[in-house]
C-alpha cells in the first residue's frame, strides 16, 4: 500500500509514475475521500468539545444552587442532540475511512525509476544471457514426450485428472526422485552457500496474510479458498506466509537482513490463463517452489534484489541450463512489485525462453500493509522494512527444463552432475 502522506504531497507525480504501468490513479476520488474523512474527524472533535462544555455546565448549575437532578435535566436535551450528531459523524468517518482504505488497497506499487516503459512481456528488456542452447542431432521432444519414454519414471496426467481434474500431475519412480532431488539441491545451496535460514510454514493462511503481501483483494479469483468454519486459503507461494512472519513486529536492526528459504507446494486457480500452456507441467494448479525471501533496511533493498536474483541464477548455472535475465516493463510488472527481474530458461521444444523465476523488490509496499518494521538505531523510532523475494527456483519448470535440455536420442535423460549425489549417484533416467 502506498503512503497516504506521499499521495497528499505528491499525488500528481505518483499518478504520472503509475501511468507507466498502465494504472490510472483516480486522484480526484482520493482527494475527495481524504477531505471528507478529515471533515468528519474535525466535526467529531468539535462535537466532542461541545459535549465536554455541556457536561461541565451541570457542575456550574449545581454550584449556582440548582439540584443535581434539575441540572442534569437542563442539559439532557443538549447532550442527547450532541451525542446523536457525534454518532453520525463517527459512523461517517469510519465509512469514509473504509472506502479510502479500499481505494488505497486497489492501487499498485509505484514502479522503480529503472523500470522500462512498455505494455506487456514483449516490451521487457533483456539484461543478460548465460549458456548456449544445445544443438541436437535429432529433433528434440517436449517434456511430456520425453517422460513417456522413460523406463524408470512416469509423468501421468490421466490419473491426476481422475483424482483432481485438469492441470495436475502425478510423478512416480525416478522422475519423482529427480523432482525431490531438485528441492534438496536448491535448499542445500541456498541455506549453505547463500546464507538463508531454511524455514517451514503452514500451507493454509488467513485473509490478513494475503492482504499483507497484496494477493487480496485484487487477485481473489486466483486463490483456492477452503470450505470450513474459518476463512482460510491455500497459499499461492511461500512468499505469503514467510513475509508475514514479521507482520505487526518491530525487528531489531542487528537482526537484519532477514533471509529465509522455504520449500512449499503452491496452489493457483490460473483463472486468467484459460487455454494457455494446457499441455504438460508449465502451468499447473499445484506445483512446488523453493522461495527466497529477504527483509532488509530500506537503503539495502536495491542491492538485496541484485543478490537474491544472483542466488536464483546460481541454481540455473549449477544445473547448466541456458537462460536469460530480463527486467520487466511497467505494463508487465506485478501488482505489488516496484522492480522485477525474470529469469527465463531455454526450452528446446518451444524454441524459446520461458519464465522460471521472478525476483522482485517491493520496497515498503508490503511492509506498510503488514506493519513490518525495524527500529532505526539512529532515531530510536520504528520504520518500515523493505521486502524482496523470488523463486529459487520453480521446481516443476526446472524439471521440465532438465528433461528437455538433457534428453538423449535413445529416450534417456542425463542427470546434471550437481544432482547426482541427491540421486544416489545415478547418471541417467531411462535408456
Amino acid at each position: 500500500m502506498l503512503d497516504i502522506r506521499d499521495l497528499r504531497k505528491a499525488g500528481e507525480e505518483i499518478r504520472t509514475k503509475l501511468a507507466k504501468r498502465g494504472h490510472d490513479l483516480d486522484l480526484a476520488a482520493f482527494q475527495a475521500l481524504d477531505a471528507e474523512r478529515k471533515d468528519a474527524d474535525m466535526r467529531s472533535q468539535a462535537l466532542q468539545a461541545d459535549r465536554n462544555r455541556a457536561a461541565k455546565e451541570v457542575g456550574v448549575l449545581i454550584k449556582s444552587g440548582m439540584s443535581v437532578d434539575d441540572a442534569k435535566a437542563r442539559v439532557a436535551d443538549t447532550l442527547a442532540d450532541i451525542d446523536a450528531q457525534l454518532a453520525r459523524e463517527t459512523e461517517r468517518a469510519a465509512s469514509v475511512g473504509d472506502t479510502l482504505r479500499d481505494l488505497l488497497m486497489s492501487v499498485p506499487n509505484v514502479p522503480h525509476d529503472e523500470v522500462p516503459p512498455g505494455n506487456d512481456e514483449a516490451d521487457n528488456v533483456e539484461i543478460a544471457r548465460w549458456g548456449t542452447p544445445r544443438r541436437f542431432s535429432f529433433t528434440p521432444r517436449d517434456h511430456v514426450d520425453v517422460a513417456e519414454q522413460l523406463s524408470n519414471g512416469r509423468l501421468d496426467f490421466e490419473r491426476a485428472a481422475k483424482l483432481s481434474g485438469s492441470r495436475f500431475a502425478v510423478m512416480t519412480g525416478g522422475l519423482a526422485r529427480l523432482h525431490r532431488a531438485l528441492i534438496d539441491f536448491m535448499l542445500t545451496l541456498h541455506a549453505g552457500e547463500h546464507g538463508y535460514v531454511e524455514t517451514y510454514v503452514p500451507y493454509l493462511v488467513g485473509p490478513d496474510a494475503l492482504r499483507g503481501t497484496g494477493q487480496l483483494p485484487k487477485f481473489a479469483e486466483d486463490l483456492f479458498r477452503i470450505a470450513g468454519d474459518r476463512e482460510l486459503y491455500l497459499i499461492p507461494t511461500a512468499e505469503v506466509p514467510v513475509t508475514n512472519l514479521y507482520a505487526d513486529e518491530i525487528v531489531d536492526a542487528a537482526a537484519l537482513p532477514l533471509k529465509h528459504v522455504c520449500h512449499t507446494p503452491c496452489f493457483r486457480s490460473e483463472a486468467g490463463s484459460a487455454g494457455r500452456d494446457t499441455r504438460g507441467m508449465i502451468r499447473q494448479h499445484q506445483f512446488e517452489k523453493v522461495e527466497l525471501v529477504q527483509l532488509v533496511q530500506p537503503t539495502e533493498s536495491d542491492a538485496a534484489l541484485e543478490a537474491l536474483t544472483g542466488h536464483a541464477e546460481a541454481v540455473l548455472q549449477a544445473l547448466e541450463l541456458p537462460y536469460r535475465k530480463v527486467i520487466l516493463c511497467g505494463g508487465d510488472l506485478g501488482f505489488s512489485a516496484s522492480k522485477t527481474y525474470d529469469l527465463e530458461v531455454w526450452l528446446p521444444s518451444q524454441d524459446s525462453y520461458r519464465e522460471i523465476s521472478s525476483c522482485s523488490n517491493f520496497r515498503d509496499y508490503q511492509a506498510r500493509r503488514m506493519q513490518a518494521r525495524w527500529r532505526n538505531p539512529e532515531t530510536g523510532k520504528p520504520e518500515l522494512l523493505h521486502t524482496i523475494n523470488g523463486s529459487g527456483l520453480a521446481v516443476g519448470r526446472t524439471l521440465v527444463a532438465i528433461l528437455e535440455n538433457n534428453q538423449n536420442e535413445d529416450g534417456s535423460v542425463t542427470i546434471p552432475n550437481v544432482l547426482r549425489p541427491f540421486m544416489g549417484g545415478r547418471e541417467r533416467l531411462g535408456g
